[in-house]
Parts: structure tokens; sequence; C-alpha cells
């Protein structure tokens, strides 16, 4: 499936942004989706993760109480609400998607078959 996401910039810390990603591919919901983000230098990171159905989701650590991960299948697109952002925040964000089906290794980037075209979030002190 296509994924084109949408949403990032430039935000001062404390701050908020929504980003999202969406499919025209109807079999959307057939997906686990998650969100990944590589800040320069570093590796990239699983985010936040949400399984098909949005029955349940997945948080690293650092951005537990701060991000939101959403879907809406019937408009065919998953969100990521980022709040209180900081400055170590800043990273290009990538959302994915995982075909559902036995365990959902959500931090695992080889579960994600498609993969969105990134988009830069910043975060500025």
């Amino acid at each position: 499936i296509h994924l084109e996401q949408s949403g990032g910039g430039l935000v001062q810390a404390g701050g908020s942004l929504t980003l999202s990603c969406a499919s025209s591919d109807h079999s959307f919901s057939l997906y686990h989706m998650g969100w990944f983000r590589q800040a320069p230098g570093l590796e990239r990171e699983s985010v936040a993760a949400i399984t098909w159905g949005g029955g349940s989701t997945y948080y690293a650590d650092s951005v537990k109480g701060r991000f939101t991960i959403s879907r809406d299948n019937a408009k065919n697109t998953v969100y990521l609400q980022m709040n209180r952002l900081k400055p170590e925040d800043t990273a290009v964000y990538y959302c994915a998607a995982a075909p559902r089906g036995g365990l959902f290794h959500y931090t695992e980037e080889d579960e994600y078959r498609f993969w969105g075209q990134g988009t830069q979030v910043t975060v500025s002190s």
C-alpha cells in the first residue's frame, strides 16, 4: 500500500503537532501501523504503534504520556498527536504498515512492509 504523510514542521518546545499518514488503499485496515523516527546521526527508533483495529497501542518510554497514536480506518489514516514537544523529539518521522497475523513485534522494523516518505519535525528550545 502507498502511505502519504503530512504534518510536521517547526514548533517551539512545549508545543504540539499532529502527523497524519494516509493510504488510498482500502486494505489499510488489514495492517498494524507504526510511527518511527530518526534523528541525525542516530538509528531509526520506534515511537508508537497501533494494531489493525485500534484495540491496542504501544509507546516508547520517551514519548509515553505526551504522544498519542490513533487511526480512522474509514479514512484509511493513522495519526500521531504530539504534545509537550521537546528538542530531543527533533527527527524525521516515518509511518509504516505491518501486515497483521501472528505476534506483532511493533518495535521491529522488519515487521513493516510499507513506509511513508518521512516528514521533518523540528522542536526549537
